[in-house]
Parts: structure tokens; sequence; C-alpha cells
């Protein structure tokens, strides 16, 4: 694609060509093959569903962030539409019809491989989500009981206030009830002696 050969370890064609933004399918035009070349393999293999790259008509490792060569440049200017068709028309007595190939053993081991790794990636990324909201779940329980707790034990302070608050009033009025008997008794017999010592 463009300036770079691509490489990908994909489940099957169809994952393959998504995970290079295609949507022709390049296998049935025959721009896209599988492959059984290990270094390829290995290195797609370590970082599964991940495009990698290298500069066309190189022999480099592929890579993530490959870069073209140094002093490379784009040529200075564009084919004559007439040179243009004479390409096309060698391009298409060169490139044979697209055929079916039969899968290699090695070529099995890679898309089992790949598929195998995609599926632990994806249920490795369930259950890290899983644990997750089991976490979240733990800690709203835990926020919920400690609010709750609180609630509890705040209620439980002004039903104590309040009591003791009943009982203080209670024991107010006892004593100024017997305050007022005890004056009134008092009172009664200073009024008696001063109607006394005036007679």
């Amino acid at each position: 694609m463009g300036f770079f050969d691509l490489a990908v370890a994909a489940p099957s064609m169809k994952a393959a060509m998504e995970a290079w933004g295609m949507k022709h399918n390049a296998f049935h035009r025959g721009t896209a093959t599988e492959t059984d070349d290990r270094a390829i393999v290995a290195a797609a293999m370590a970082k599964p569903g991940t495009v990698l790259r290298r500069p066309v008509g190189t022999s480099e490792n592929f890579q993530q962030d490959a870069a073209l060569p140094a002093g490379f440049a784009l040529p200075a200017s564009k084919p004559t539409p007439a040179a243009k068709s004479k390409e096309r028309a060698k391009a298409k007595k060169k490139v044979p019809p697209p055929r079916a190939e039969k899968k290699r053993p090695t070529e099995d081991k890679s898309h089992r491989a790949a598929i195998i790794s995609f599926e632990k990636e994806r249920a490795k990324r369930e259950r890290a989500r899983a644990k997750e909201e089991e976490a979240a779940q733990r800690d709203a329980g835990k926020r919920a009981s400690s609010v709750e707790k609180a609630q509890a034990a705040l209620e439980a302070a002004r039903k104590t206030r309040q009591a003791r608050r009943d009982s203080l009033q209670r024991e107010l009025d006892r004593r100024l009830e017997e305050e007022e008997a005890r004056w009134n008794k008092e009172r009664r017999k200073l009024e008696a002696a001063l109607d006394k010592a005036r007679r």
C-alpha cells in the first residue's frame, strides 16, 4: 500500500482487509496473499491485529512504525498518459489471474494461532472489564452501607438527645413544682407572722 508492504496476523482475510482499511478484496485481486515466511509470521504474531509495514522492495523487518529508507526521493515527473497505458497493458500481460492456493500446514498453524491470539486478547479484555464492573459494584455497595450506617448513627443520636431533653424537662418541672410548694408554705408562715406582729 503506497510505498510500504503491509502485514497483519488476523483470523481471516476479511479481518486482515479491515485492519488494512481496504474495501475491495485484495486477496481475490491477487494484491494480497497469505505468507509462510517465518520472519514475517513471527513479527505479525508478536502483535496480532496490529498492522506492520516495511518499505517496498526492501528486505527490512516488518515494524509498526517503519520509515522510508534514507535518501528516498519521489519521481520528479509523472509518466505521460501513453506511458501509463503501456504500463497497464504490460501489467495485464504479466499479472496472472488469481488462483486459489492450497493451504500449507504452516499457513493453517498461523491462521489458528492468530485466531487463538485474538480470542485470548478478547477474553482478557472481557475479564478486565468484568473485574472493573465488580469493583465498581463493590465500591457502590460499600458507599451505600457507609451512608446507611452514618444515617442510622445520626438518627440514634437525635433520639438519645431528645430523650435526655425530655428527661431534663420533666426533672425541671418537678423541681419547679417542689420549689413553688416550698415557697407557698414559707410565704404563708411569714404572712402569718407579719399579721401577728401588726396586732
